[in-house]
């Protein structure tokens, strides 16, 4: 069995294409992607991170969100801006 050797542009490639696909999945949540509202565990979910990771997100200001009650209410537009704002640009 030979060495398989990885370029940086090979996870460049791949970093992209996986990112492509996070955005497909982001579109398909629940059949509804124009669902403005979406609660913590929604959130969670679509961002696969655990409710401390969301704490943290909000203590530090990266997702803003809107408490309503005692119910968190995130936007999902302003989520995928934070996605967004915060890519990562290669250059190589």
């Amino acid at each position: 069995m030979g060495a398989t050797i990885i370029t940086t542009e090979d996870l460049y490639e791949f970093k992209m294409e996986l990112l492509e696909e996070i955005k497909q999945l982001f579109n398909q949540h629940n059949g509804n992607p124009t669902k403005k509202w979406l609660k913590s565990p929604e959130v969670r979910e679509l961002l696969g991170i655990s409710p401390g990771t969301l704490q943290n997100l909000r203590i530090n200001g990266t997702i803003p969100y809107t408490k309503v009650g005692g119910v968190l209410y995130y936007d999902y537009q302003e989520i995928m801006n934070v996605l967004e704002k915060n890519r990562v640009h290669n250059k190589f």
